[in-house]
């Protein structure tokens, strides 16, 4: 699956994106007028092969939870439980992911990959699912105020790999073969969600202790430092946060991960969550359709499914900047802009969710506008 979802990648449509650029310069506005928005719409046009654009709705949030072997070396003051907490938070639409989806009209799909506690699934069935993502992505398709709409119940899908990875300062947290499953999971659910209809995929995750794994896998595919790529997470106190870059250096030290091999960086320091948030990437790239990243989590894995396939950035939008310094680190060496910098780090698909009014008024634009000629406007 991961091979095939790779040689379905390809590059951007240059005439697409000739054609973007064409008709943003006969919009009714003067032209670089809506800066940042104008090459956004071209990158789009290019990842779809047409001008203009299709609009990026409606809108899933895929968030993908695991639990993490590193949490023993207390990088985190929070307990692992609170991963699975959470995760019934989000299923009860307590959690701000819930409030930020209701306002963007989005559905909310929680993906069990690797959380340590077992969660309360209806049957036994591996495959089980507590509602149905493609009905949900459907009821926001069938909203014709496609926002700020009722609340719409989240579903969870049972796809755990394992119960949470080992220790990477001890041993590779995954072996290769869980490595791919978690990607593959990603994949299969990014065509679960575009198949309902998805017209944007934006990044969730939920895993305490999980910006630790991030900050070694920022660092093992951009060569930057550990000091530079790890953050203070949920707010850790500079006790914790000195113990959490020399736990990054010593897992880092001790598998030496090759940036030329992603499935073996994800499988050497990386979490479920990672791996099966690359697989989303990759696989929505394979289907032309666009995704927003939130922070250092997705800008992480982000890393890895560039690795795989390096035109897979063409489908990526970076949502906003994280506060932690590994999603800068990231993002440039990926060549991304964020849409919205507000200073957050909270995760879930939060940051994303904010910046997807941005990226929708960025391809409305090109459907809307227009043309000096159609209004009968003078041009300079």
């Amino acid at each position: 699956m991961v091979e095939t979802t790779i040689a379905a990648i390809g590059p951007p449509d240059e005439a697409a994106m000739a054609a973007a650029r064409d008709l943003q310069a006969r919009l009714t506005k003067p032209a670089g007028s809506l800066g940042a928005l104008e090459e956004l719409s071209v990158r789009l046009a290019g990842l779809a092969g047409t001008c203009p654009p299709p609009l990026p709705e409606p809108a899933a949030v895929a968030v993908f939870a695991g639990d993490h072997g590193v949490h023993a070396q207390r990088v985190t003051p929070w307990p692992q439980e609170v991963t699975a907490q959470m995760i019934g938070n989000f299923l009860a639409g307590g959690a701000v992911v819930n409030a930020f989806a209701r306002q963007a009209g989005a559905s909310v799909t929680v993906v069990d990959v690797g959380v340590a506690t077992p969660l309360p699934f209806p049957t036994g069935d591996p495959a089980a699912v507590a509602g149905d993502p493609a009905a949900a992505v459907a009821e926001v398709a069938g909203d014709p105020a496609h926002s700020g709409g009722p609340d719409r119940t989240p579903c969870l899908v049972d796809a755990n790999v394992r119960r949470g990875t080992r220790d990477m300062t001890v041993t590779a947290a995954l072996t290769r073969d869980e490595a791919r499953a978690a990607v593959e999971v990603g994949i299969r659910v990014a065509g679960e969600l575009i198949d309902a209809g998805a017209g944007v995929l934006l990044t969730g995750d939920m895993g305490i202790a999980n910006t630790t794994p991030s900050a070694a896998l920022v660092a093992a595919f951009t060569g930057v430092d550990p000091a530079g790529t790890t953050g203070r997470g949920t707010g850790v106190d500079d006790e914790t946060y000195r113990r959490k870059v020399g736990v990054v250096r010593t897992a880092l030290d001790r598998h030496r991960p090759d940036p030329a091999d992603p499935l073996g960086v994800l499988a050497a320091v990386g979490g479920l969550e990672h791996a099966a948030l690359a697989g989303l990437l990759l696989g929505a790239a394979a289907r032309r359709v666009p995704v927003l990243l939130d922070g250092v989590i997705a800008t992480s894995a982000a890393l890895a499914a560039a690795a795989f396939a390096p035109d897979a950035v063409g489908a990526m939008v970076a949502g906003h900047r994280s506060a932690e310094p590994g999603a800068t680190v990231a993002l440039r060496h990926l060549g991304l802009d964020p849409l919205v910098d507000l200073g957050l780090r909270l995760g879930e698909g939060t940051g994303a969710l904010l910046a997807l009014p941005v990226l929708t008024g960025a391809v409305r634009v090109l459907h809307e506008v227009a043309t000096f000629d159609a209004a009968g406007v003078s041009e300079k």
